[in-house]
Order: structure tokens, then C-alpha cells, then sequence
């Protein structure tokens, strides 16, 4: 399990966190969710401890902040909201750093197979600095992938801790990287994830914590928390679990949990004036 217990958080005399109590288990994908500066960002960064605060995160009984730095990055990767790389790596090089940092280190088929995974084939050998926002956090994506490749490591779970990890991605992309998330969760190891879009949270997420002011006012299981009442609260306007929008408004909503590529095609290359069948 990973826990927080009694976490506050301050900025000069701002306090950010607000006695925190949080929990995720492994084999499950916890999503934090929250209006914009209601602390989800600072929590995780509670989490992962780069961030000074009051109270205790412990790792399977264990407070990280006694772990050294080689045992926390073999036991979980963290993907920021962006990162800023100030010299010209290319994306292979970038992906490898992930090595160095997990366990995987002398398996050098990782860093190319963390970029098939989230469809960067092809793009080794090109300076992460040309890429696109998009991305670059796929790049970043892989290298934690990479760190943390296998899900479960000497019959411990590993963690992936996301911040944001679909901010800046397409519709497919969003699906596919959430996809990932999901793999990693249902293979044993933990996820935990801030998000903005409560729709792929519906779609992906077995818990969710949601922040308000710096609190946590709920967290369970989707089914209980995501509710009119909690989110509404939350957001500080009237929202709607479940409905469709009013008439004449448009709305948008992936229909499939999968990439596009990995559904069964609908339409097939045979000329249907050679195949025998009428139109």
C-alpha cells in the first residue's frame, strides 16, 4: 500500500495541504481529481517526497523518507507535469535515463520496447528538443516505463505516480497512454494519477480521491464517489454523473476505452465487385 497520513503542506503562510489522508493499493488505479489549486499536484509531490510537508507517506509499511534514493526509484517512477531538458538528448538517450534509476538496467531491449509501447517506434535517433509537446511527454512516459518496467518486482508492486500524464495528448493518445496506465495497474503493480478530465476517470480509475481547498472531501471506489453531490461540491458548479447533455448541445466522448489501432476493423480491402456478393 502506499499511504499518507496527516500530510500538510505550506507555502510561506499559505497552507496547501490541509491534513491529508490518502491510500491507494497495488493492482488498482487511483485518480486524484480536484479543481484547479485544490492541492492534487502537491499531494503527489507529498507523495513522492519532493516536497517538504508534516505527517507521514510510508511504502509498504515503510516511511519514505528513511528510504534511501536507490530504493524509492526501484520501487516506483514519477512522470511530471513537463519536463525541460536543457541539453540535446535524443529520445532513446532520454528513455535510458529510466534505466539507471530501476532495476532493469542490464536489459538493454527495455528503453526500445518502452517506446513501442507508447508509439514512438521510429523516433530513437531524433533530438527530444524537436518534438512536439505531445510528444516529448510520451518520451517521458517511456523512461519511466522503463524504470519501472516490470509491474512487480521480487513479489513487491512497483508504482507509476502520473502528474497529469494526458494534458497535452489527442483524444487517441489519451486512450493509449491511459491504456498503459491501466496495463501496469491490472499486472500487479500501482498507479496513482492526477487527472483533469473526469471522463477517461470514469473510464479507467477503480478509486478516486477528490480535493477541494487543499482536503480530500471523498475517496472510495468510482461508483461511490464520483456522484452529483461530491462533484458538484467539489467543483462549485452543478454537475451530472451518467446523463447526456441537453438537446442541441454538443458533446464528445470516445465510445471505446482502446486506441483505434487496436480495434477490430469494420471495413475490409475486398472490391466488392470481384467478391461475389451484391453491394
Amino acid at each position: 500500500m502506499l499511504r499518507a497520513e496527516s500530510i500538510k503542506v505550506a507555502f510561506g503562510r499559505k497552507l496547501v495541504l490541509r491534513s491529508v489522508d490518502f491510500a491507494a493499493a497495488p493492482g488498482h488505479l487511483t485518480a486524484i481529481v480536484g479543481p484547479n489549486g485544490s492541492g492534487k499536484t502537491t499531494l503527489l509531490r507529498a507523495l513522492t517526497g519532493e516536497v517538504g510537508h508534516s505527517g507521514t507517506v510510508t511504502l509498504d509499511g515503510s516511511d519514505i523518507a528513511r528510504m534511501k534514493g536507490w530504493e524509492l526509484a526501484a520501487r516506483r517512477a514519477v512522470l511530471p507535469q513537463s519536463a525541460v531538458l536543457a541539453f540535446p538528448f535524443t529520445v532513446i538517450e532520454v528513455v535510458r535515463m529510466g534505466l539507471s534509476g530501476g532495476t532493469s538496467g542490464g536489459d538493454k531491449s527495455v528503453p526500445g520496447a518502452a517506446l513501442r509501447r507508447v508509439g514512438m517506434t521510429g523516433y530513437t535517433d531524433r533530438l527530444y528538443q524537436e518534438l512536439s509537446g505531445g510528444e516529448q511527454q510520451r518520451v517521458q512516459l517511456a523512461r519511466v516505463l522503463a524504470q519501472v518496467w516490470h509491474p512487480v518486482w521480487q513479489g513487491r508492486a512497483r508504482w507509476l505516480l502520473l502528474d497529469e500524464p494526458v494534458a497535452s495528448l489527442d483524444i487517441a493518445h489519451q486512450l493509449l497512454v491511459m491504456g498503459i496506465a491501466r496495463d501496469f495497474a491490472n499486472s500487479g503493480g500501482g498507479v496513482v494519477a492526477v487527472m483533469h478530465d473526469l471522463n477517461l476517470t470514469a473510464m479507467f480509475a477503480d478509486a478516486v480521491a477528490v480535493m477541494a481547498d487543499g482536503q480530500i472531501i471523498a475517496q472510495g471506489p468510482m461508483a461511490q464517489v464520483m456522484t452529483d453531490d461530491t462533484l458538484s461540491r467539489a467543483y462549485g458548479c452543478g454537475l451530472r454523473v451518467g446523463l447526456p447533455p441537453a438537446a442541441g448541445s454538443t458533446f464528445v466522448l470516445p465510445h471505446t476505452a482502446r486506441p483505434i489501432h487496436e480495434m477490430k476493423p469494420e471495413f475490409t480491402a475486398v472490391d466488392p465487385a470481384h467478391s461475389g456478393t451484391p453491394c
